[in-house]
């Protein structure tokens, strides 16, 4: 029984020994900590839809929340398990469908008022005052919808005195890709320095009036069309839950030939929504800072 114990005992020591050797010829790469860009996309709709306390982690437990909500509401009213969980799936998207059109909407609104900041921005500079100044003084007097994260840069500039650092604060807190382009050509400007300053604030200001006016007139142009599809895709399961109040249509529902057609709905409803949305979306400018 020794000699069993030991020969095990030895040949566990072998195989480790073994496999130590075999992974030392195999570089491992260090962990970077960034996270996928969905999450970074999801991060930076929660704080464009001025949610900024809310974390990824927490609308993925929201979700999750509602579908199964939504699963229990219909199980109890249809007792059928696979019109419940159709339902519970379509109640998974609600939480983050939400965020992003609140989002989009942010940006949409925001996209208007960055000409006239960036024209604030400009008569402060040529009045002659520093850019953090300039910067600061837009909490107060540039557009309404702006301010707040204008003071949060004032905030930070005047708690730490670092225009880096105030600017990569006013950065998080707009998570907009305009911002994105302001950052990048006012640091530039104050660590190497140069004239153009006021030609590129111009242009800047001029380029986005015209992007938000193409837009404007793209998304009026398509709104009938989004929201017929939208309507279209949504009829059949509007009919579904009416059905499914009978018990004889929940039954039949619950048959394996009435679950692989719920499937197959449910299939053909979110490809061909979206499809629809790939199709008449409007390209999106990328951040270029994070």
């Amino acid at each position: 029984m020794t000699t069993t114990l030991m020969g095990a005992l030895c040949g566990i020591v072998l195989a480790a020994g073994l496999l130590f050797v075999w992974s030392s010829f195999w570089e491992t790469r260090p962990r970077q900590g960034r996270r996928s860009p969905f999450v970074d996309e999801l991060a930076d709709d929660l704080v464009a839809a001025d949610f900024p306390r809310v974390t990824p982690g927490h609308l993925a437990a929201i979700t999750v929340g509602a579908a199964a909500l939504v699963w229990l509401i219909g199980y109890a009213v249809t007792s059928s398990a696979p019109i419940s969980t159709c339902f519970a799936a379509f109640a998974s998207a609600v939480p983050p469908a939400y965020i992003r059109r609140r989002s989009r909407s942010r940006e949409v609104e925001r996209r208007v008022l960055w000409p006239d900041a960036i024209d604030h921005l400009h008569s402060g500079v040529r009045a002659g005052m520093s850019l953090p100044e300039a910067l600061a003084a837009l909490a107060h007097r540039g557009p309404d919808g702006l301010r707040p994260v204008f003071h949060v840069f004032e905030d930070e500039y005047r708690a730490t005195g670092s225009f880096t650092m105030a600017l990569d604060a006013f950065k998080k807190a707009s998570a907009d890709p305009v911002a994105d382009r302001i950052v990048a050509a006012l640091a530039v400007t104050r660590d190497v320095g140069g004239t153009e300053l006021g030609t590129l604030l111009r242009t800047l200001a001029h380029f986005l009036r015209e992007d938000a006016r193409t837009r404007s007139e793209l998304k009026a142009r398509q709104s009938w069309t989004v929201t017929g599809a939208r309507l279209a895709v949504a009829a059949p399961w509007i009919v579904l839950a009416l059905l499914a109040t009978r018990s004889e249509a929940a039954a039949a529902y619950s048959t394996p030939g009435g679950m692989v057609l719920l499937l197959t709905g449910m299939v053909v409803s979110l490809s061909a929504y979206q499809v629809m949305k790939r199709i008449g979306r409007l390209p999106s400018e990328p951040r270029v800072l994070r």
